[in-house]
């Protein structure tokens, strides 16, 4: 083994681990292999950056394009509607429609648009029919990747190989080459489903019927009913004319009020506005241990004396300003994106502009050019902001100057733990004081020992004085939260609690959100939209508690509580898919036939070999948006950017493997261990190979980096490269087994409840019924030897 191919194969290594893992996110990772290359010199500048130019990357996210204007004008959704009119109400009946319209839209457009197209029109077949969404969403998603295989562009891998074999001098497929093995794939799979693979399926979320019409009961799913409790305000609480809002029972205590029972009718879904009243019984969602914690915070001890900023910004402790720069990169970023305690060792204490001083709720606000932030760090604080740019006018300031423009004096607090609080022993994280407080713990004072800017884990113990930077009437606040009754009496069904203007419905963010790894809090998503969010599931797992500090990420299901005006408002947010089609996104359906015409001709000369695919699909792009069936931003919104980016960054690596000689020998490898037994043994081995690596490495990523080895192999045992390069393509476009094989699983994961081991289960043996076809079939299609 050369020193180039050991290298090589380290890189193979190293971006495999970090593919898998994601330690990094896999588009990084990949950018990073391309300038690793560049750098080492196994690849020249021009081929590190080749990956951007490659027809098939152009193909791929101008597909994405056209697929976008099928989806906006609604294309897609009529040829879905009208094949599942005739489904009926029987289980095998549904379950064969639901893929065969998955399946045959698929084949020319995205298939996670076509799952997230369908998912809500199959929500409300559940719906009508009484049948669990849990036996029909799986269908969902794998019709559309079945139905991928059968075109060329139907999926990725699919035109990944074919310009693989062109720019090795090879004959390449065309638009339909895949269809003859791709149907027999197709069909097997939908008929598996439809007789054995539906009866593996499990039955969560019940669908019944109720007097105000048809709901879903999700009680079975999320267990609501345990975290359902009522609250009493009592006679001469200070809670008594506040709003919702100023009560802070979310913010302080995590429970969601659900609505009001005052006098003879409740008021459901009561918005932040709304006066709470004394002997309003309050109808919560939550955890009602939760009020204990309250009791805690409630326990510690207010001083009266003040303290002055001399005794807390003193010795090594630095005081200063800052400016956010004008165009600067922070512009629009939280101190929470940023990790601002931790990147620089500071505290932002308040940020003035030209008006205003803002100093509560810091964490979440978005930073504005102009602005100025008052930070409190160690000495090594100036040297981290001074050179990190987007931050400019660093400056030192005293404390008369802070007091004198932040006014930070009339803000500080000295809070006493008393002995026996249970805040004793645990450490200033886990008291969550500042989290749920929103009050910040400047420094602790313990046996005239003064500990400036506390370490979280720094452990608390009786007798502290905290030093907090809050609103003393919080603690007012407190004491009356701590004075609400829990009134078990009055419980109430779920099921009362649903009308004709109010529901209970789920919703997944869209494949194409933009709002990905931002929290509910940071969003302001229940003063936006008006909506409760009782729960999240997230792959297999439902969480509670803390839902407004959780970042939300594909797949999670949103259990959404509220007026249904409402959720038709969140239902036209492109970042968002509401589970009922009468709260979808409006849809450009005046242009339909047009973005359908544009299709057709971006195809046919495909077909009749006038035009290679990529100029033919860019140009269709084209046209799409430059006859609004789609707008410019949701072309943008379309494209998966970050298959685009893994599969241009990865490129470099494949033409690495093959120039360096690494490829043969990871082929003679193969060759070495199963050529003996024949050409099938080999394509078995690379199949088996591709279904495993599918589990854990993203498939574009995958073919990218089997494209050169199959190759190899097939040059070294005699075995036609078409034949091999389509059974690989094929394995890897079928990824069934885990949810996180492809992001059309992770879609219908949340709102059918799956856990791993149902992907496992029945995934697994509908790849080995894949396997079974491609050994038996393709080589009667693509003969191995050529």
């Amino acid at each position: 083994m050369t020193p180039q191919i050991a290298l090589v194969l380290s890189m193979l290594l190293i971006a495999v681990v970090f593919l898998v893992t994601e330690w990094i996110p896999m588009e990084v990772a990949a950018l990073l292999v391309m300038g690793a290359l560049a750098l080492t010199g196994l690849t020249t500048p021009a081929e590190a950056l080749s990956g951007f130019s490659n027809p098939a990357v152009i193909t791929i996210w101008s597909v994405f394009i056209l697929s976008g204007g099928l989806s906006r004008t609604g294309v897609g959704n009529i040829i879905g509607k009208r094949i599942l009119k005739v489904a009926g109400k029987s289980e095998m009946l549904l379950v064969l429609i639901i893929m065969v319209a998955a399946g045959v839209m698929s084949a020319f457009m995205n298939n996670v648009a076509v799952a997230a197209l369908l998912l809500p029109v199959v929500m409300d077949i559940a719906r009508n029919t009484g049948l669990p969404p849990s036996r029909l969403l799986i269908p969902l998603a794998y019709g559309s990747l079945l139905g991928g295989l059968t075109t060329q562009i139907g999926t990725p891998p699919n035109i990944l190989v074919s310009e693989t074999l062109k720019e090795n001098g090879l004959p390449s497929f065309q638009l339909f080459d895949f269809t003859p093995v791709g149907m027999m794939v197709f069909a097997a799979g939908v008929a598996f489903m439809s007789l054995i693979g539906r009866h593996l399926l499990p039955a969560h979320s019940v669908v019944e019927r109720s007097a105000v019409g048809a709901t879903v009961d999700l009680n079975h799913q999320y267990q609501l009913q345990e975290r359902i409790f009522q609250m009493r305000v009592p006679p001469g609480s200070i809670l008594a004319g506040k709003t919702l809002s100023e009560s802070r029972i979310g913010k302080f205590l995590g429970l969601t009020v659900i609505g009001i029972i005052r006098g003879s009718k409740p008021l459901l879904s009561p918005g932040p506005a709304e006066v709470l009243r004394s002997g309003d019984r309050l109808i919560v969602k939550g955890n009602p241990e939760r009020l204990n914690e309250a009791k805690n915070w409630h326990l510690l001890v207010a001083e009266d004396e003040p303290i002055a900023l001399e005794d807390v910004f003193s010795g090594d402790v630095a005081l200063a300003e800052v400016s956010v720069a004008k165009e600067s990169q922070l512009t629009g970023k939280t101190l929470s994106e940023l990790d601002f305690r931790n990147r620089f060792g500071a505290m932002v204490l308040a940020i003035r502009s030209e008006d205003t001083v803002k100093r509560a709720n810091l964490q979440d606000k978005a930073l504005k050019a102009g602005e100025y932030l008052l930070v409190q760090g160690s000495a090594e604080m100036p040297e981290k902001i001074s050179e990190t740019a987007g931050f400019e006018g660093y400056q030192q300031v005293s404390r008369s100057v802070a007091a004198d423009r932040y006014h930070l004096h009339e803000r500080l607090l000295v809070m006493r733990i008393p002995a026996g609080s249970d805040l004793a022993g645990i450490t200033l994280k886990s008291s969550r004081l500042g989290q749920t407080l929103g009050m910040r713990v400047i420094s602790i004072i313990r046996d005239n020992d003064t500990r400036i800017l506390p370490d979280p884990q720094e452990q608390l113990k009786a007798g502290d004085r905290l030093v907090v930077e809050g609103r003393g009437e919080d603690f007012g606040i407190l004491r009356a939260l701590n004075e609400l009754e829990i009134d078990r009496r009055g419980d109430m069904d779920m099921q009362s609690l649903l009308t004709e203007d109010v529901g209970l419905v789920e919703s997944v963010l869209s494949p194409h959100a933009v709002i990905a790894g931002k929290t509910l809090q940071q969003l302001q998503f229940r003063e936006k939209y008006g909506l409760n969010v009782l729960a999240i599931w997230r792959r297999g797992e439902v969480y509670y508690t803390d839902l407004r500090n959780m970042s939300l990420d594909f797949g999670d299901a949103l259990l959404l509580y509220g007026p249904k005006e409402r959720l038709r408002v969140l239902g036209r947010e492109p970042d968002f898919i509401v589970l009922t089609e009468s709260a979808q996104e409006v849809q450009y359906l005046d242009k339909a036939k047009l973005a359908a015409l544009i299709m057709a001709a971006t195809f046919a000369p495909v077909i009749l070999g006038w035009v290679p695919i990529y100029i033919a699909t860019v140009v269709g792009a084209a046209f799409m948006v430059m006859t609004r069936c789609l707008s410019m931003e949701d072309a943008y919104r379309y494209i998966e950017w970050k298959a685009v980016f893994l599969i241009a960054g990865m490129f470099p690596l494949g033409i690495a493997l093959d120039q360096s000689g690494a490829a043969r020998l990871l082929a003679e490898a193969v060759v070495g261990m199963v050529g003996p037994y024949g050409p099938h043994a080999v394509m078995l081995a690379l199949v088996l190979l591709t279904f495993l690596a599918t589990c854990f490495i993203p498939t574009a990523a995958l073919v990218v980096l089997l494209a050169p080895i199959v190759l190899s192999t097939s040059t070294q045992v005699g075995i036609s490269p078409q034949s091999l390069m389509m059974a690989m393509a094929i394995a890897a476009s079928a990824s069934f087994i885990t949810p996180i094989s492809h992001p059309a699983n992770i879609l219908v994961m949340g709102p059918g409840g799956y856990r791993f081991s149902d992907y496992l289960k029945i995934g697994g043996l509908l790849t080995l019924v894949v396997l079974l076809v491609i050994m038996l079939g393709l080589p009667v299609i693509w003969p191995l030897t050529p």
